[in-house]
């Protein structure tokens, strides 16, 4: 990992939060900045080594970051037992609604798929 990279990384979340704080967008700043890493990769036309290298080791420690959420819920457990129903129900909403728009959008796909393979034939 290499300081350049990880400040790379950082500049794009940095202008994710801004935008997202600026024109007060529903997405997390670092959703935004990560959709502008990935223009600015695209435009380029190649993801550079040192990047790649990079967020491999990040990716490689990720269970690292998960530490203080996990601090963070023990913290407030009675929460969690006064809640607990709630939260419940949706976990088991979002995971329904998360299967069922997964499959129409492999259904949609696969539609297309076969629509471009039907043009393919046909030319």
């Amino acid at each position: 990992m290499t300081l350049g990279f990880i400040t790379w990384l950082l500049v794009f979340q940095l202008l994710g939060e801004v935008i997202s704080k600026g024109f007060g967008l529903p997405l997390p700043g670092p959703v935004v900045g990560m959709a502008l890493l990935f223009v600015v990769l695209v435009v380029r036309g190649e993801l550079p080594d040192g990047l790649k290298d990079t967020a491999a080791g990040l990716l490689k420690h990720l269970s690292l970051l998960f530490v203080p959420a996990g601090v963070g819920v023990m913290m407030h457990l009675h929460l969690l037992q006064d809640e607990w129903q709630a939260i419940s129900a949706a976990l088991l909403v979002s995971t329904l609604a998360t299967i069922a728009v997964t499959a129409l959008v492999m259904k949609g796909l696969i539609k297309l798929k076969g629509q471009a393979e039907q043009d393919q034939a046909d030319e």
